[in-house]
């Protein structure tokens, strides 16, 4: 089959190579798909550069959410069929920048009819992370104002669509106008471009100086510094990620006298301290999207010699929306 591997660590678009690998054989719990839909994450830029917290052996094939048609069933694993359609995040190092891959039964789905394969490849990862942090981290109500940083992204991008959802007002912060365009196709009510304004003082306008109830924040660094002079009494931070390569230091004594919470969100733990959690989360994403209210902004449909270039260019910030590489049919 046709792969791309990581046989050195660097940028992805010097480090990928194109082999031709064996097919690989499902082990136990385990699926095999024909791959039909692989989402780009920046946890694969990250994996390419050694620099992500999961460090697979070399030579591995990134792409760590997918949608594919089952091919083999490993032992043990019950619910699947060969020839259905599911989605997931792939078992490494068989990621799902490849004609094949391999899934843990454990995070694999059955794919929603009503999202074509790329669409479908996309809900798990950044709509998952969504659903658990607005509403098992924080609560989010309706009637709420929700502020979303990075919102052009692939977590943003879902946390827009879910807090609509919601019943909230959304506020999404970008950097530049290709992205304001896609946070306002997604739905966010109010975009706010960081390379102009300052989103703070658009927050305290919207909220007539009252401030943010949830921010998510999957940035870090000063973005999340400068979200605690715009958070709402009893608001809450959702800590997601740290994707500007800072990690923060939170002042306490200011959520004290602010009384508003900080609440991390690893949403990986819920698999192993709460499957049926994740299982019911599945089923309301699946529900949203059967209703049209989530629907994974695809702005790039990759064919496979594109890989490369794709997750290079995701990895420096100038890609919008979704970038998805589609087998051809």
């Amino acid at each position: 089959m046709r792969a791309w591997q990581v046989q050195e660590l660097g940028e992805p678009l010097a480090v990928l190579r194109e082999v031709d690998a064996p097919t690989p054989e499902p082990g136990p719990g385990q699926l095999t798909v024909r791959t039909l839909a692989t989402a780009a994450n920046f946890p694969d830029v990250l994996m390419c550069r050694g620099l992500y917290q999961v460090k697979p052996d070399l030579p591995f094939t990134p792409g760590v959410e997918l949608c594919g048609e089952v091919v083999a069933l490993g032992e043990g694993v019950e619910g699947f069929t060969v020839g259905q359609r599911v989605l997931g995040g792939s078992a490494l190092p068989h990621g799902g920048f490849a004609e094949y891959a391999v899934l843990n039964a454990a995070q694999a789905f059955p794919a929603p009819a009503s999202l074509d394969d790329a669409q479908a490849s996309s809900l798990f990862i950044g709509y998952q992370t969504g659903w658990f942090g607005l509403h098992r981290r924080a609560h989010l109500q309706a009637g709420e104002t929700l502020l979303v940083h990075a919102a052009a992204g692939g977590v943003g991008s879902a946390a827009i669509q879910l807090g609509k959802a919601a019943g909230a007002t959304v506020i999404g912060v970008v950097g530049g106008p290709e992205k304001a365009e896609v946070a306002r196709a997604l739905g966010a009510d109010v975009v706010v471009d960081r390379r102009t304004e300052d989103f703070v003082q658009v927050v305290k306008a919207e909220t007539g100086g009252r401030g943010a109830d949830v921010i998510y924040d999957p940035v870090g660094g000063d973005t999340y510094q400068r979200s605690t002079k715009c958070i709402a009494f009893e608001g809450r931070i959702l800590v997601v990620g740290f994707a500007g390569g800072t990690i923060q230091e939170a002042a306490l004594n200011h959520a004290l006298i602010k009384n508003y919470s900080i609440v991390g969100l690893h949403w990986g733990l819920y698999n192993a301290h709460d499957p049926a959690a994740v299982q019911q989360c599945h089923a309301e994403l699946t529900a949203l999207a059967d209703q049209g209210l989530v629907n994974p902004l695809v702005s790039e449909r990759l064919p496979f010699d594109a890989v490369p270039d794709g997750l290079q260019r995701l990895g420096d910030g100038t890609t919008v929306g979704r970038v998805v590489y589609q087998a051809a049919p």
